[in-house]
């Protein structure tokens, strides 16, 4: 596409940007408002995490085959299907009086998943070379802004009006940006010819299904237990089953050869650790404001004025991310990633050694925003670096299924670890809290030990939507 057919490039981002924030929103909104889904749906504490689970299962599933699905079809074409998945599902959701219909609105909502690794190969596609390091890297960040901005508004939304409104209000900009992106979106030139390997597919499937819910249920079932030890071996022997069905395909969902290339693996890698960082804050956080003095920490915030020690999180996710293209463009993508997950770090040291008064812990939300918006924006920008135009929707979207992954391991390891902590009182202990964050913390300086190994490219050197470069010269 020539660059007099990009006037539109802007208005593009904006309605990708809108479709992401709202399925983003939709991941997360949930998760501080789940005492009163439960109630308001008459089931028990651990049937209600499953609206949670669900849509973490659903998205890992569906992302990558969305991906593959719109580099062979048509990137807008797929992502209007996608679109359209996410306002079935939450019109589902929003009628919910009941568990099941609940989980079947979240399932369908979180299919569509897909719309980060689509929105990612429309830029790469569609925008000008100048413009493409940016627009990923802001639209990376968006899915940690709109996690972020989920678990502030959740508390006002349910206090005020109730659960159903947590699917209401992010439906009107859904079916809005679903029809001005039929409008406005341009359809890809880029084709890739080929079939999806279902079989393939479905031991993807089911092996993260797998490990998803022996992560998820670790609360119920604990970690050593013998379901969840056999659920996590069963998975992993069906994901290995998926890499050797997918070695031997003609047409694999997931080119393997591509996994092996160093500026992948690694890349995906620090993805794992940074979503344990992320999602363990969302519960970390929230959690011990929430706690009365009385236990002898906490500040009694309710969920309302939880949210708000999120604020500055969200807000620094935002304005670093919209910024780290032009630190990209300085010193390329794998500077911004390291000091995102040194910032990170340190915003969890401090939460782990000095959280006693309210500043120390906005100081903390900031910094981790920052550091998340730096590293989220910097993440994807490495992945499309390294492979080629035809590869980008798997790619990215194995990036993302990786990032979700990671999280749930992060939001199950952190919840076991306060729940172990629980002796005398209903409260977890001052010293559970500092062992969670520090736990994050080392995950994180893990991530940033991969990231160390992830190969230094310039962003100019990678974009150029029409340019299939060699990745081999990338591979360990």
């Amino acid at each position: 596409m020539h660059e007099s057919d990009r006037q539109h490039y802007n208005i593009t981002f904006a309605l990708l940007a809108v479709a992401g924030v709202s399925y983003a929103l939709l991941q997360s909104l949930v998760a501080p408002a789940l005492p009163d889904i439960q109630h308001a749906l008459h089931t028990s504490e651990n049937s209600v995490s499953w609206v949670l689970t669900a849509y973490l299962l659903s998205a890992s599933v569906a992302t990558p085959l969305i991906g593959r699905l719109g580099d062979m079809y048509g990137k807008e074409r797929l992502l209007m299907i996608v679109m359209a998945l996410l306002s079935v599902g939450t019109v589902v959701a929003a009628f919910s009086s009941t568990l099941m219909p609940m989980l079947v609105g979240r399932i369908i909502q979180g299919a569509a998943g897909g719309v980060f690794p689509l929105a990612f190969g429309i830029i790469r596609d569609e925008f000008p070379r100048a413009r493409v390091a940016g627009g990923i890297g802001l639209m990376s960040a968006l899915l940690g802004v709109g996690g972020g901005a989920g678990v502030v508004l959740a508390g006002p939304v349910v206090d005020n009006l109730s659960f159903h409104y947590l699917f209401w209000l992010p439906l009107v900009p859904i079916v809005a940006a679903t029809v001005l992106i039929h409008l406005f979106v341009p359809e890809s030139p880029i084709r890739v010819p080929g079939r999806v390997n279902w079989t393939g597919a479905a031991l993807m499937s089911l092996g993260l299904a797998a490990v998803l819910i022996a992560v998820s249920e670790t609360a119920s079932w604990h970690w050593l237990s013998a379901k969840t030890i056999g659920c996590i071996a069963a998975g992993l022997v069906l994901l290995a089953l998926w890499v050797r069905s997918e070695s031997r395909s003609d047409h694999p969902l997931v080119d393997m050869q591509m996994m092996k290339i160093r500026g992948v693996w690694t890349t995906n890698a620090v993805a794992l650790l940074l979503g344990f960082g992320m999602y363990s804050s969302f519960i970390l956080l929230p959690q011990y404001v929430e706690t009365p003095a009385k236990a002898g920490y906490g500040f009694g915030a309710s969920v309302t004025q939880a949210g708000l020690f999120l604020v500055p999180s969200t807000l620094a996710m935002l304005i670093v991310g919209s910024q780290t293209g032009r630190l990209e463009k300085l010193f390329g993508s794998k500077p911004p990633l390291l000091a995102g997950g040194i910032v990170t770090i340190a915003s969890f040291l401090i939460l782990a050694f000095a959280r006693g008064a309210r500043w120390e812990v906005y100081l903390a939300a900031a910094l981790l925003g920052a550091g998340i918006g730096l590293a989220f924006a910097a993440m994807a920008n490495l992945i499309i670096e390294n492979v080629g135009p035809e590869q980008t929707g798997v790619a990215t979207g194995m990036n993302t299924v990786t990032r979700t992954v990671g999280g749930a391991f992060g939001g199950a390891a952190t919840a076991s670890i306060l729940a172990g902590s629980i002796h005398a009182t209903t409260y977890p202990t001052a010293h559970g809290y500092t062992v969670a964050f520090g736990f994050a913390a080392v995950a994180l300086a893990f991530g940033v030990a991969a990231g160390v190994f992830i190969p230094q490219r310039r962003p100019e050197a990678a974009f150029s939507p029409h340019e299939v470069g060699d990745p081999a010269e990338s591979t360990a």
